[in-house]
């Protein structure tokens, strides 16, 4: 790491003392764009513990964070509404720090907050989500058998090559000449796969980072343009979307997940709206025929529970079935349409980026049928009906322990055409993702009264460059 870190630096030392040239001012906007080149090699310390964890012995990711970054320069409405933020695409090699865990290379964009920019010191806040690849998982270990979830031999952190990767940072940065800045960065990253193929314990980790920025061109300037603000204030959003899961290992095929989500939105700023929505969600992994653990199913093994429930003293073999319609549970619930079927009320936060646009959403389930399939594994009430949860219970003891009587929904929308975007999400209870879909949505805003002409509709439909027509 150290090694690393002295070559970066003598690179952008060297790169800086070519860059030291005045650029004449006729030449300050001949076509030349400022840009960034950074590294930083960092270590870090993973949040994560327990069985899937300990494992580990303890192990701590390391690696060094690439950046390619596109400055400011005024020209686009999205970045002067947000205080000149910078656009950036990252490149990230990660040492997961063990060798059942492997090696991971992550690729993003990312856009950087000015918080504090002065001429001798920047502070900015980073926000990053992209793709990752990691080198080992469930599928490429030996051992794969299912009855060995738990064992310290296997790898049940992830469970496909592919993972969803999500960075968020504050960087300190020191400019040392106009083309040089030394800068430390303290940050947090997540690394799972959703639920689209099991395992998905997932890696969730904190890190600290010294590394160096060389900028080029920074002389290259362009004359600011001005912008009108957003001449909309209310819209509303109409987002359809599906994917599929896999909940459990033992689980032979995938299955399908869907949402619709109707919402009217205020923008309360350029760059920020809030609204409250409708969503209904359906999941088909609420069904009999699944494996997992998370609902109700007919029967057990022995093995099986005694995997999930260590502690308990569970009498009988690993392969004995304990039947669990002698206690009535498939006597006491449908596995109709009606009950993989839920609907929530939730708060809408949308966070404008030009045609990018992030979603948080929080809501409340108002229709729930599923919470009264979930089977109670408690040693005390094993073998014995669960007894119905009320609509809002306050704990996260739902499937597994792992859901709410609430949700969160992070998400992003790219406009494609007029009104019309993609839409790409995770569902999550707690820390728990539940689901990633994909899927359209078209957005209908409505023009404010101190925008509207005669012979202009009420609907304003986007233009690449709206502010000049």
């Amino acid at each position: 790491m150290k090694r690393i870190f002295m070559f970066v630096l003598a690179l952008a030392v060297s790169v800086s003392s070519v860059l030291a040239q005045d650029v004449p001012a006729e030449n300050s906007d001949n076509g030349k764009f400022p840009f960034a080149i950074k590294a930083y090699p960092f270590r870090g310390a993973y949040l994560d513990s327990g069985t899937h964890w300990d494992k580990f012995g303890g192990a701590h990711p390391a690696g060094v964070h690439l950046g390619f970054e596109l400055p400011s320069q005024q020209q686009r409405p999205w970045q002067q509404y947000l205080n000149n933020a910078t656009f950036g695409v990252g490149l990230s090699w990660l040492d997961l720090g063990h060798k059942m865990l492997g090696h991971s290379i992550a690729a993003y964009p990312y856009v950087l907050l000015n918080a504090i920019d002065a001429d001798y010191f920047q502070m900015r806040v980073k926000v990053a989500g992209g793709l990752a690849y990691v080198t080992e998982h469930w599928y490429t270990q030996e051992d794969q058998n299912p009855d060995h979830y738990y064992e310290p031999t296997v790898n049940t952190v992830f469970g496909c090559y592919l993972n969803v990767y999500l960075n968020a940072g504050v960087q300190l940065n020191v400019p040392i000449t106009k083309y040089l800045a030394l800068g430390t960065e303290f940050g947090y990253f997540h690394m799972s796969n959703g639920r689209t193929s099991m395992p998905n314990i997932g890696a969730n980790a904190v890190y600290g980072s010294v590394g160096v920025t060389a900028t080029f061109n920074s002389e290259a300037k362009k004359k600011p343009v001005q912008f009108p603000d957003l001449p909309y204030g209310w819209a509303l959003n109409i987002t359809g979307a599906a994917g599929a899961q896999k909940p459990a290992i033992e689980d032979t095929h995938r299955y399908l997940i869907s949402s619709l989500h109707i919402a009217p939105v205020y923008h309360v700023s350029n760059w920020y709206a809030v609204g409250l929505g409708l969503d209904v969600f359906f999941n088909d992994a609420v069904s009999k025929n699944t494996e997992r653990n998370l609902y109700c199913h007919g029967d057990f093994s022995v093995g099986s529970l005694r995997g999930d429930f260590p502690e308990l003293n569970i009498p009988g073999k690993d392969s004995d079935i304990i039947d669990c319609t002698t206690c009535g549970a498939e006597k006491a619930v449908d596995y109709g349409f009606s009950q993989k079927v839920r609907a929530g009320i939730a708060l809408n936060n949308e966070f404008k980026f030009g045609a990018v646009t992030a979603i948080v959403d929080w809501g409340v389930y108002f229709y729930n049928p599923s919470r009264n399939i979930y089977y109670d594994y408690h040693y005390d009430n094993f073998g014995k009906v669960a007894p119905k949860r009320p609509l809002l219970y306050t704990t996260a003891n739902g499937a597994g322990g792992e859901e709410a009587s609430h949700y969160i929904r992070f998400g992003l929308k790219y406009r494609v055409w007029d009104n019309l975007y993609l839409h790409t999400s995770a569902k999550t209870h707690l820390h728990i993702c539940e689901f990633i879909e994909f899927g359209l949505g078209y957005q209908i805003p409505f023009l404010k009264k101190e925008n509207r002409t005669e012979g202009k509709s009420i609907i304003f439909h986007h233009r690449k460059n709206w502010w000049k027509e």
